[in-house]
């Protein structure tokens, strides 16, 4: 069977209602006058990631359980505008969802509406392993039914990567993700020492590269035992919201990777894009296209040290 799809998504579509809100934390009142407006978008973790890779020029496939609801079908709006194929796994529960409060300065805090999902949920194996056999790669949600999907990407023989968001470091339910995934992201944020972190994903599991994302400070990337600081991308205009700003940087390292680049300019090509991300407010769809992405790859390194 021929590989005509360059990455596979699992999981990771919902729907997040977008609240701008005056300062985070939120101190205690009755009300608040939004006068942003309270709006829902398609677009979480997956979403993301396979809008960003689709915008890069990848082939990108979809699959995740969605809800015969309003939110779902503003997933299935949002995959159909932008030419990005789904496979949907009927979710009776309906479709997943959450509340972003964003800040002013572009810090999110996310609300998870967990009722969205069932203990039992898997993905139907034929339909997974004929995608897999399809793909060149996989990209990896840590939503519950993805957990169980591991094994039989491992015996596809797909490359596998994963982000594993915020992890402290600690929560065993994130070291089944990290330990069969080849590339592994994940942010600083809640780590008290992200290299040590890093290298025990390396020791304990397959990953031949973990990037971890550290904000305004860049990225760490460790690859073939050595760990990198890679400085931060210069945003292209002002920060209003980093809702997005983690798959935008695992979008374009994947599209470096898959194009043949060494990881420390795959690492590049991730603070470009996620420096990106966070001057696009989250209540509208702004990917980078491949030419974009080097142009500013490009500039950053026109200005790098020698």
């Amino acid at each position: 069977m021929s590989r005509d799809i360059d990455v596979l998504v699992l999981g990771g579509a919902g729907v997040d209602t977008i609240v701008y809100v005056p300062e985070l934390p939120l101190p205690y009142a009755d009300s608040y006058m939004i006068d942003s407006g309270i709006r829902p978008r398609a677009g979480q973790t997956g979403d993301f990631m396979a809008l960003g890779l689709s915008a890069l020029g990848l082939r990108t496939h979809h699959l995740d359980f969605v809800g015969d609801d309003p939110e779902g079908d503003l997933v299935r709006a949002l995959h159909r505008d932008h030419g990005i194929a789904l496979t949907e796994i009927p979710q009776p529960a309906g479709t997943k969802r959450a509340v972003n409060l964003v800040g002013p300065d572009g810090r999110r805090l996310s609300l998870y509406d967990t009722s969205r999902a069932h203990p039992d949920d898997r993905f139907p194996e034929d339909t997974l392993r004929a995608l897999a056999a399809r793909s060149r790669h996989a990209h990896v949600s840590i939503t519950h039914p993805c957990a169980h999907a591991l094994p039989v990407l491992a015996e596809a023989g797909v490359t596998l990567s994963t982000d594993l968001h915020n992890w402290d470091g600690e929560n065993p339910y994130h070291e089944a993700f990290a330990y069969a995934a080849d590339v592994v992201l994940l942010s600083a944020t809640a780590l008290t020492d992200p290299e040590a972190t890093a290298r025990r994903i390396a020791r304990h599991g397959r990953a031949e590269i973990v990037v971890v994302t550290a904000g305004a400070e860049g990225a760490y990337l460790l690859a073939d035992g050595e760990l990198t600081h890679v400085p931060p991308a210069v945003p292209p205009g002002p920060v209003v919201d980093s809702n997005g700003a983690g798959d935008a940087f695992a979008a374009a390292f994947l599209y470096g990777r898959l194009t043949g680049e060494p990881a420390l300019r795959c690492a590049v090509y991730g603070t470009v894009a996620g420096a990106h991300a966070c001057t696009v407010p989250s209540t509208r769809s702004a990917a980078l296209t491949d030419d974009e992405l080097l142009a500013g790859v490009a500039a950053v390194e026109a200005t790098a040290p020698r």
